[in-house]
């Protein structure tokens, strides 16, 4: 990934570089000034290269939770600490290492990642995977990748998510209030069915949470937990027809058989932002105030962290 990479600066002298990526690689640096200059973010080479990786996705992460429970499995590892999902910069290995856990009787989730943060070790590229994506989304990714290298806790995979996902919704706010009218519209359409899936998710996290707690025999936990992923489906169907005009774009993600994996690793990116939110609010949307605000709460042990931000979510 690294060698493959090249300083954008040098792409844009290029008279035949492709009209589409050039446009695209002149936003990111635009987007790049922006998130040191207004946001606060590492101001470093990071996301000043450009690598392609000539495929979909940089890595394929597994995520694995018991048949009846949400709680994912850890992998510990040098540096990071645990972490609740394993990355694989090959899918046929991904793919391996899924099977072989679904041989133990887990539930398991495969998902290609378009980006991920090296947290400063390396200066990461912006890559082939997600150069494409809209001006609003294509900001959003840059600063969350850039968030990790501001904290980052190992062995707390949901404190780090959630908030990286916190400083991309904050940031791409921020960054609309300067962006064309197209862009804003996107990108609030985009955040209207993002909403949409994450509540109807939470929806059935909660009752699946519900199941698994009952005093229902194994068979009958089996049973519904069935019922609820295809009540699922057919919600989303309901949302297409009534709120989303048809837009397929969650459709891969609901084509696939659905089970626990699925919803334990999209609530780790999710399940602190609110918290982490207030918090920055707090601060008076002061993003240097909210790092340093965070750095501290980063430093206390992990049960202590978890109740300071339960304290301040809304």
């Amino acid at each position: 990934m690294l060698h493959a990479a090249r300083p954008i600066s040098e792409l844009l002298q290029e008279t035949d570089l492709n009209p589409r990526l050039r446009q695209q690689l002149l936003r990111v640096q635009q987007i790049r000034r922006f998130a040191s200059q207004q946001l606060g973010l590492p101001d470093n080479r990071s996301y000043t290269t450009y690598a392609d990786l000539q495929r979909p996705f940089v890595v394929w992460n597994v995520f694995a939770t018991p048949e009846l429970s949400l709680r994912l499995e850890q992998w510990c590892f040098p540096v990071v600490g645990c972490v609740n999902y394993r990355g694989y910069f090959d899918r046929a290995d991904a793919q391996a290492y899924a099977d072989l856990l679904r041989l133990q009787g887990l539930d398991v989730n495969m998902a290609g990642v378009p980006a991920y943060s090296t947290l400063g070790w390396f200066d990461d590229p912006v890559l082939n995977t997600f150069i494409d994506l809209p001006e609003a989304e294509l900001a959003r990714m840059i600063f969350h990748e850039l968030a990790h290298q501001v904290v980052f806790v190992p062995g707390d995979t949901e404190f780090n998510e959630s908030f990286a996902t916190a400083v991309e919704l904050a940031g791409v706010e921020r960054w609309l209030q300067q962006s064309n009218e197209t862009a804003r519209q996107q990108y609030a359409e985009y955040s209207r069915r993002r909403q949409d899936f994450l509540a109807l998710l939470f929806q059935t996290k909660q009752q699946l949470e519900q199941l698994y707690q009952s005093d229902l025999s194994t068979a009958a936990k089996r049973e519904a937990k069935q019922q609820v992923f295809a009540d699922l489906k057919k919600s989303h169907e309901q949302l297409k027809r009534e709120r989303w005009n048809r837009f397929s774009g969650y459709d891969r993600f609901f084509s696939q058989s659905l089970n626990n994996a699925h919803l334990a690793a999209i609530g780790v990116y999710t399940g602190r932002v609110p918290a982490f939110l207030a918090m920055l609010t707090q601060q008076g949307h002061d993003f240097l105030h909210f790092f340093h605000e965070v750095q501290k709460l980063a430093a206390l042990p992990k049960q202590q962290r978890d109740t300071v931000l339960k304290l301040v979510s809304p």
